[in-house]
């Protein structure tokens, strides 16, 4: 592809799969000899951003006010004018209703990823949804989210490419991950030698379901059985301002007597690090995950996974029915029920060196065959190639 610069929108830099994969592919962009720029309100990832050789230009994007929308509009065709951008590529409702707007002002391409599950439950909300459908492409994280999109927006079955999302599975290796990260994050986060740490990585909001693994870890504990003994729980996320959560978790825990075994230690910046101290990693949500990428980390760094059986799961996680006992790659269980999570925690925590090896190599070789951020860049830059062609 001819040099392009592409222009990447979403509301903020902080912390989520949208806000990596935007990295990622400014990544990619810059590797191949592109251009990449992201227009956001900044966040935690803006530094990494530029590290790789990406742009950033602050603009309120987070807003949802119609003037709001309207303004940011104006900014980003000026932008695209300014800057001669080739494609407009939306990852979030609200910038993508003024990236749709000022790409078409300006006779660009537009692609739009669909990252999430998005609340549909009127019409407004339909039609303020829709714009994640109305790229000249729209790419959807997962099969599940594509069926989403068909089913909800049948004008856009014809545009719709899955692109699973890519981690880097390099980095995830426990084996690369030096042991002065570990040994700072054990500190941090008051680790004794010899605990086995059942972490659960995700933002502090209800349907992460903290509620429900907290019951679980209180089943759990109450088992008292050898194999299952010797565990701490880390539920590392950042509550982003919900503070009646957070102190509701907090007396959860304390109410189940678990206080210092259950701990909640705030955002993680070290995912490898905090991956390679775990022995068993849960995904709890009650609500369906659109992809699941804290699932497909953990696997990639040899870590026993138990995700809730919603949305995507029965793609990154390999369990029965869909196929036999001896080619799982991970256990999944009902939503909201904290006694089969219980069971599935306790299961991984008693598995034998010779059964943790061989689970843990089915699940690296599932998610190499899947979801790599290679096979991801390389998918999401033929679409602009393709978009571009078109155009020329």
């Amino acid at each position: 592809m001819t040099p392009r610069t592409i222009l990447q929108v979403i509301p903020e830099l902080q912390t989520g799969g949208a806000e990596r994969t935007t990295v990622d592919i400014a990544r990619a962009l810059v590797s191949a000899g592109h251009r990449a720029i992201v227009a956001s309100a900044g966040g935690r990832l803006e530094a990494e951003l530029l590290a790789v050789g990406g742009e950033h230009i602050a603009l309120p994007l987070a807003t949802k006010s119609p003037l709001g929308l309207w303004r940011n509009s104006r900014a980003l065709a000026r932008l695209i004018r300014h800057e001669g951008v080739d494609l407009v590529h939306a990852r979030s409702r609200a910038p993508a209703w003024s990236a749709l707007w000022a790409a078409r002002a300006r006779k660009v391409p537009f692609v739009t990823t669909y990252h999430g599950i998005y609340n549909q439950k009127s019409a407004l909300k339909a039609f303020y949804n829709s714009v994640m459908a109305r790229g000249d492409a729209v790419i959807a994280n997962s099969h599940y989210t594509a069926e989403l999109i068909a089913s909800r927006h049948p004008l856009a079955r014809g545009r719709i490419s899955v692109i699973h999302r890519g981690s880097d599975l390099a980095a995830l290796d426990p084996a690369g991950i030096p042991q002065a990260r570990k040994t700072a994050l054990a500190e941090r986060w008051g680790l004794a030698p010899g605990e086995r740490v059942i972490l659960n990585l995700a933002r502090l909001t209800a349907w992460k379901g903290q509620r429900v693994l907290i019951d679980a870890l209180a089943e759990l504990a109450a088992r008292g059985t050898p194999e299952t003994e010797g565990w701490v729980a880390i539920l590392a996320g950042d509550a982003q301002g919900r503070e009646d959560y957070l102190r509701d978790l907090e007396q959860r825990i304390e109410a189940a007597g678990l206080s210092g075994r259950i701990r909640l230690v705030g955002h993680c910046d070290d995912v490898g690090a905090a991956l390679a101290l775990a022995s068993v990693s849960v995904v709890a949500s009650v609500e369906a995950e659109a992809f699941g990428r804290a699932a497909v980390e953990a696997q990639a760094a040899g870590v026993p996974i138990v995700a809730t059986d919603l949305g995507a799961a029965p793609e990154t996680v390999l369990a029965p029915p869909e196929v036999a006992a001896e080619a799982r790659t991970g256990w999944r269980v009902r939503p909201g029920d904290a006694s089969a999570l219980a069971e599935a925690m306790g299961s991984m925590l008693a598995l034998s060196p010779d059964e943790r090896s061989r689970l843990v190599a089915r699940a690296k070789a599932h998610v190499a065959a899947s979801f790599t951020v290679e096979a991801m860049c390389t998918a999401t830059l033929a679409i602009y190639s393709r978009l571009l062609a078109q155009r020329a």
